[in-house]
């Protein structure tokens, strides 16, 4: 009876094993449509298959996230000649989302700035706080996802860009 036992979990053991070695597919991107500062309309999927996007979900009272948008920008003009779109989606609400336009301003950032005043977008992302960072890929699958951010996460960030427009 011992060794039935044995045999049994050895096999439930290899079988979770090879389970674990097949492959994994990312998530495909959820498509949204959001107005940015300027008022005009953007759909993420008219962007998939032109290179990677990158996307930063953030609010105007987040320190963490005022950090790592400087990251940000110097990574959309280190890459944005080899296909790089980068999208800053604001999660501010109705009370603060005024303060977004006049903060990108003063900071001269030249990546497209998304409103997403009820979280929508967020929450299709399971984003449950900001700083919220994802990549995707030319095929439309989210092959990165980071929560917070601390100062270096972005050599990460640009690791995974790299490869994605290196291949």
């Amino acid at each position: 009876m011992r060794r039935i036992f044995i045999v049994l979990m050895l096999l439930g053991l290899s079988s979770l094993i090879s389970a674990q070695d097949s492959e994994v597919t990312e998530p495909e991107a959820t498509n949204f449509v959001l107005e940015n500062i300027e008022g005009d309309i953007v759909e993420l999927n008219e962007y998939i298959g032109e290179g990677p996007i990158l996307i930063s979900f953030w609010a105007t009272w987040c320190k963490p996230c005022k950090e790592e948008l400087l990251h940000v920008q110097e990574l959309l003009e280190k890459y944005v000649e080899k296909g790089l779109t980068v999208f800053a989606i604001s999660t501010d609400s109705e009370k603060s989302v005024a303060k977004v336009k006049p903060y990108i301003k003063s900071h001269n950032y030249t990546f497209e700035v998304l409103l997403d005043t009820n979280s929508e977008v967020a929450r299709s992302y399971y984003v449950r706080s900001v700083p919220f960072t994802l990549i995707i890929d030319q095929a439309g699958k989210v092959v990165y996802q980071q929560l917070g951010y601390r100062k270096g996460d972005e050599i990460k960030v640009e690791e995974v860009i790299s490869k994605l427009i290196d291949g």
